[in-house]
């Protein structure tokens, strides 16, 4: 007969057999419906079809099965010959042979014989489908379904975004997508504060977690009954857990790596309005892409744009003041990747990024000025990968909330404790640290509130550098700077303005010191009224140059070309 088609298949007149394989039979594999008569050749009767169910189609060759279109194909009947609908398919029937054109096939015609495309199955009478093609089962695989995981990945990202993700991405972001949606709102509740990174590190330590958990589990087993072995199965199970460690540790350096937010049930409100408002924006494209310019913008702002503007920490910087809110953490620089540190803040995550941020690995000394939270609760972030030599302490000592952490702390990292007399002198890098209080002979100092006796105790620094120097007074009030002020009168040219700038605050002790600049840790916001405007109006008043961390970020202390001391800021 002759041939029609671009592969060649032979054409049939009405009442023959649309097309035979060579060596007059049509080869189908076993499993598959598709019916033969005896004979050798399709056996198509009236109101019969090639009948295959979708799962029994999965797999034919190239060279057994006869085509099928892109669309449905109506596989009917007339005078016994199978027709190819004619609203079907892009070519139809033409001289009383049915024919399908190479480019309107899910799986095309190969050699001359066609076939069906995998996941098709034949339709049973007029309108039923011979084929389905490509993207109409999508995500399908030989023998099964799309995974659980990656199903629902793929149904929220369709449903967020109006399209599913690719398989292998849905796959790995479902997990980690759900425990952060899980996990958020207990963190805000309990912290105050969002993870953004959270997602992108459980991404990157995944592969990570079940060879650790595996092989440590196994060591438990094992190293009862043979040491040895158990030892063997440590090692790659610490290569794991050292990943494990150093994404986090990265993580937790990486802007915006937490994001400040309220705590509490107005946190948790607040977050549900965000959400609410951000669906709606991410559902439709064009809010989205103007959202994602926006952040765009606002990263490269931030990422690229300050960098280029200015570098931090400023090259040759003897101090920092890290903006830990409302409390204190300053870091005197003690040479290459050391520094000194000086109270911790009460967050020690923030406290640890600042540390980052400065290249401080290193901290031979480390000073405590006196046991309240605000001062002492970001220790942990201090020794987070960091070798810390001694900590100087108040001889003022509390065994109860903040100060009882903070004991059980440095025992555990076996850290030394000191508490020193005032004179007591260091010498690190550019800096020379001296100890001016507390008197261990003049006893403790109570004052107003029931936290002064604790404030008057704290432990007070001069640190002298080559061109000038700063006082560094913890939470001292009133009574003990007057103390101070006639037991050690001392010089300075900055000062580290006592208890974050509250009125209590002695006129004649600040106008002694000679300033010409305060700096002010302190939190935006915060309940104590700190800074008071009594207490600003007296510094501005004495001629100091006012320098806050609400207003500025982490403040530099360098020295200028021309000689003297400078202070730069970070910005918030």
């Amino acid at each position: 007969m002759p041939g029609l088609g671009p592969g060649g298949t032979s054409r049939a007149e009405r009442g023959h057999v649309l097309a035979v394989h060579e060596g007059g039979a049509l080869g189908v594999r076993r499993g598959d419906a598709s019916a033969l008569h005896r004979g050798g050749t399709p056996d198509v009767r009236r109101g019969g079809t090639a009948r295959a169910r979708r799962d029994e189609m999965s797999a034919v060759r190239w060279d057994e099965m006869p085509d099928a279109g892109r669309g449905d194909v109506s596989a009917g009947q007339r005078d016994g010959v199978p027709r190819v609908g004619r609203d079907d398919v892009t070519a139809g029937q033409r001289g009383g042979a049915s024919r399908v054109g190479r480019g309107d096939v899910s799986a095309g015609q190969r050699g001359g014989v066609p076939r069906v495309g995998r996941g098709g199955a034949s339709g049973e009478g007029r309108g039923q489908g011979a084929g389905v093609g490509p993207g109409e089962v999508p995500g399908a695989r030989p023998g099964g379904a799309s995974g659980a995981g990656a199903g629902k990945g793929q149904a929220g990202a369709r449903w967020l975004f109006g399209r599913p993700l690719p398989r292998w991405m849905a796959e790995a972001v479902a997990v980690p997508a759900a425990a952060q949606l899980a996990v958020t709102p207990v963190l805000v509740l309990m912290a105050g504060q969002l993870t953004p990174v959270a997602l992108v590190a459980n991404l990157l330590v995944a592969p990570a977690v079940a060879p650790a958990t595996l092989l440590g589990f196994g060591a438990a087993l094992v190293a009862p009954l043979w040491p040895d072995a158990a030892q063997l199965l440590v090692i790659p199970a610490g290569y794991a857990v050292g990943w494990i460690i150093m994404v986090g540790r990265w993580s937790v350096g990486l802007p915006f790596a937490t994001l400040p937010w309220p705590a509490g049930l107005p946190g948790l409100g607040l977050l549900l309005v965000t959400v609410i408002v951000a669906v709606p924006v991410l559902r439709r494209r064009a809010w989205r892409a103007v959202a994602l310019t926006v952040v765009v913008a606002a990263l490269v702002a931030i990422l690229v744009v300050r960098p280029v503007v200015g570098p931090w920490p400023p090259k040759g910087w003897l101090m920092v003041m890290c903006d830990v809110g409302q409390g204190d953490g300053l870091v005197v620089a003690a040479g290459p990747g050391r520094g000194v540190v000086v109270d911790a803040g009460p967050d020690p995550v923030v406290m640890d990024r600042c540390l980052r941020r400065v290249g401080v690995e290193d901290v031979p000394l480390l000073v405590l000025t006196h046991p309240h939270a605000d001062h002492v609760d970001g220790l942990p972030g201090v020794l987070r990968g960091r070798r810390v030599g001694a900590v100087v302490v108040s001889p003022h000592r509390i065994h109860e909330g903040s100060g009882a952490r903070v004991w059980a702390t440095l025992a555990r990292h076996h850290v030394p404790e000191w508490t020193v007399p005032p004179g007591t002198r260091w010498r690190f890098g550019p800096s020379e640290l001296t100890v001016l209080a507390p008197d261990l002979a003049r006893g403790e100092m109570s004052g107003q509130s029931e936290g002064s006796t604790i404030n008057n105790s704290s432990v007070v620094l001069h640190v002298r550098w080559r061109a000038g120097s700063i006082l560094l007074g913890g939470d001292l009030e009133t009574e003990a700077q007057d103390e101070l002020l006639h037991r050690f009168p001392v010089r300075a040219d900055l000062l580290k303005t006592p208890h974050h700038g509250s009125n209590r605050q002695s006129p004649a002790f600040l106008a002694s010191l000679g300033a010409r600049a305060a700096l002010i840790s302190v939190g935006a916001g915060n309940d104590y009224g700190h800074p008071a405007m009594s207490t600003l109006a007296l510094l501005r008043g004495l001629g100091l140059a006012v320098h806050r961390t609400d207003q500025s970020g982490d403040l530099a202390v360098v020295e200028r070309e021309e000689g003297g001391l400078a202070v730069v800021s970070r910005g918030p």
